[in-house]
C-alpha cells in the first residue's frame, strides 16, 4: 500500500512511519519542517518532500496512487493558537479541508485525523471522557481539532471519502522533543534531569492526566487505518484509561522536585473512556507508564 503521512516528519508521524515502513509499505512524507529538520527522524526507504498543506498544488502532486493518508499535519501549540488565531487557522482547518479536498479527488480510500482531547474542555470531574459528551473547546487549537472532525464527517457521509478521527490523550515516548509542543510534564521532567535540575511542579501536583505511549497510538492508527469496522467519520479516543498525576510522573522519573505556581486554566483531571476503541478497533494500550518512561530514561542516558 502506499501512504502520505502529513506532518510525518513530527513525533507522532515519525513512529508511524517507522511502523509503516517495517510493514513494507511505501511511504511519502508531506511536512514543512516548521519544527525543524530533525535528521535522527528520517526513515530510511521513506519519501519525503517539503512542502504545506495550506498550498493545495503541494498536496495534489503527492496524492496520486496513494491508498491511505495519516493526517497529522498541524500547529499543535494551544498557547500559540491563543496569540496567532488566523495563522493556526490557516494551517489548522483550511490545511485540513485541503487534505481531505485533495484526497477526494484523488480517489484516495480512507484518511486518519489526528484529533486531540483538548476538544472536551475544561474539568469534567473525575470521570471518564466518552465521544459521545458535548465538547467545549476552549482554545483555538481545541476548536481546530473540532472542526477537523467534523469536516471528517461531512466529507465521510457527502463525498463517501472514508474518515477516522482519533482523539489523543498526552502522547508520550520516543522522539519526543523535550522542548516542543507535545513535550508536556514527561518531555520537561526528563529534560530537567539530564541537566541535573530539579523536576518544576505546578501548584500542589494534582493535576492527572492519561499517558498514552506512541506506540499505541501507532497501532491505533494503522487499525483506523485498515479495519473494515470503521470508515464513515467516527471518532474514537485514544488513551491510556489510567491517569496519574504529575507527582506520581515525578516519583516515577525520580530526582529532587520543587514547586512554583500553578497554571491559570489547567485541568484537574484527564481519563480517556476507550471503549468505543476496544469495540470498533479491537484495540487498547499495553504499554504501561512506568515502562515507557523507563524505555525514555535510557533514550535521554539517565541511569537513576
Amino acid at each position: 500500500m502506499r501512504y502520505l503521512v502529513t506532518g510525518g516528519a513530527g513525533f507522532i508521524g515519525t513512529n508511524i512511519v517507522k511502523q509503516l515502513i517495517a510493514d513494507g509499505h511505501e511511504v511519502v512524507v508531506l511536512d514543512n519542517y516548521s519544527g525543524g529538520r530533525r535528521a535522527d527522524r528520517a526513515q530510511k526507504g521513506t519519501q519525503y518532500i517539503e512542502g504545506d498543506i495550506r498550498v493545495m498544488s503541494d498536496l495534489q502532486k503527492n496524492m496520486q496512487g496513494v491508498q491511505g493518508v495519516f493526517h497529522l499535519a498541524a500547529v499543535p501549540r494551544v498557547p500559540y493558537s491563543v496569540e496567532h488565531p488566523q495563522e493556526t487557522n490557516e494551517h489548522n482547518i483550511t490545511g485540513t479541508l485541503n487534505v481531505l479536498v485533495a484526497a477526494r479527488d484523488a480517489g484516495v480510500k480512507r484518511l486518519v485525523f489526528s484529533s486531540s482531547s483538548s476538544v472536551y474542555g475544561g474539568d469534567k470531574g473525575e470521570i471518564a471522557l466518552t465521544e459521545d459528551m458535548n465538547p467545549s473547546p476552549k482554545s483555538p487549537y481545541a476548536l481546530h481539532k473540532l472542526t477537523g472532525e467534523h469536516y471528517c464527517m461531512l466529507f465521510a457521509e457527502l463525498y463517501g471519502l472514508q474518515t477516522v478521527s482519533l482523539r489523543y490523550f498526552n502522547i508520550y515516548g520516543p522522539y519526543l522533543d523535550p522542548e516542543g509542543a507535545y513535550a508536556l510534564v514527561i518531555g520537561k521532567f526528563l529534560r530537567q534531569l539530564s541537566a541535573g535540575e530539579p523536576l518544576t511542579i505546578c501548584g500542589d501536583g494534582e493535576y492527572y492526566r492519561d499517558y498514552t505511549h506512541v506506540s499505541d497510538v501507532v497501532r491505533a492508527n494503522i487499525l483506523a487505518m485498515t479495519k473494515d469496522s470503521v470508515g464513515v467519520g467516527e471518532i474514537i479516543n485514544i488513551g491510556n484509561g489510567q491517569p496519574y498525576s504529575v507527582n506520581q510522573v515525578a516519583s516515577l522519573i525520580g530526582g529532587s522536585t520543587t514547586q512554583v505556581p500553578p497554571r491559570a486554566g489547567d485541568v484537574r483531571y484527564s481519563k480517556a473512556d476507550i471503549t468505543k476503541a476496544k469495540k470498533l478497533l479491537d484495540w487498547e494500550p499495553i504499554v504501561a507508564l512506568q515502562d515507557g518512561i523507563a524505555e525514555l530514561k535510557k533514550i535521554f542516558g539517565i541511569n537513576k
